[in-house]
């Protein structure tokens, strides 16, 4: 029988608390779910800043709600919730791909390396990508809710009447699953880092995180594009949407929408319903 997780909550609330008052962090051995679980507590009226973490979820989500499985030790899970009052909402989950990206792999093997290059696939995945193909190490669900609370219960007074209750869910494999079932191979952390388990990675990834999250309701995406274009698992390359039209994919605009050059022109998709794959993977993954 493995060791219990060790999870640095209090290193976490001394480096993130006086940035976010009120911030508090939560371990829960099982649930079925964590974004559903903060969905839950937002909609009943609490709307405090929180780390939620889950060592094993019975019914993940992912986008299109697909389902996100994990087993203890071998997986990170956890929500972030927070109010949050963007000018513009448009390109959160990217932003968040490249905090979480830049976190696990600062610095990027050249191009055409066999060392795994950490990617980011539009909207919200995060892929490992060498010489020898391409897996997913993780995905990012991001939802909202407004600020509805009971008549007995006071709305925080840091928000606005533009703020919503955010939460933001991430799933990275520290080891691959089991591949059947996949649609994409999958990957893990510890292909970067042999000694990295889910404490440390989250450690590593939530406090900056909080401060992409601060940059990005004053300043949008605008300011994080570049860095996204850095990891951009699409650029330049064949896909296949899921309304059935091919492309080649242009990199992402200023708001965050993927560029796709089709044959009726520039595209610029901006719904995250809309599925993006390379089309040399079209044939064997669905859409």
């Amino acid at each position: 029988m493995s060791a219990p997780l060790r999870w640095p909550a209090e290193a976490l609330w001394e480096a993130i608390a006086p940035q976010w008052p009120g911030f508090t962090v939560e371990v829960l051995p099982s649930i079925d779910s964590s974004n559903t679980e903060l969905m839950r507590r937002a909609r009943s009226g609490q709307y405090d800043p929180i780390l939620l973490v889950a060592e094993e979820q019975t019914a993940g989500r992912g986008r299109l709600g697909r389902q996100w499985q994990g087993q203890p030790g071998d997986t990170l899970m956890f929500s972030l919730g927070l109010p949050l009052a963007p000018r513009d909402w448009s390109g959160l989950s990217l932003a968040v791909g490249v905090s979480v990206a830049e976190s696990l792999q600062p610095v990027l093997p050249p191009a055409g390396s066999s060392q795994p290059r950490l990617s980011l696939k539009w909207p919200n995945d995060l892929w490992l990508c060498n010489s020898h193909g391409e897996r997913k190490l993780g995905g990012i669900l991001v939802e909202t809710a407004s600020f509805v609370a009971p008549q007995t219960q006071v709305v925080p007074m840091h928000t606005s009447p533009a703020t919503r209750y955010v939460v933001i869910g991430i799933g990275l494999n520290l080891r691959p699953p089991d591949h059947s079932g996949l649609s994409l191979p999958a990957a893990g952390l510890q292909e970067i880092d042999a000694h990295i388990d889910a404490p440390a990675a989250l450690l590593r990834v939530v406090p900056p995180l909080l401060a992409m999250l601060q940059a990005f309701e004053h300043y949008g995406f605008g300011p994080v594009q570049a860095r996204f274009d850095l990891r951009d698992a699409l650029q330049n390359r064949s896909v296949v949407l899921s309304d059935g039209q091919t492309g080649t994919a242009h990199g992402v605009g200023e708001d965050g929408a993927l560029r796709v050059m089709t044959a009726q022109g520039m595209q610029c998709i901006t719904s995250a319903e809309i599925s993006v794959r390379p089309a040399s993977a079209a044939a064997t993954l669905p859409a």
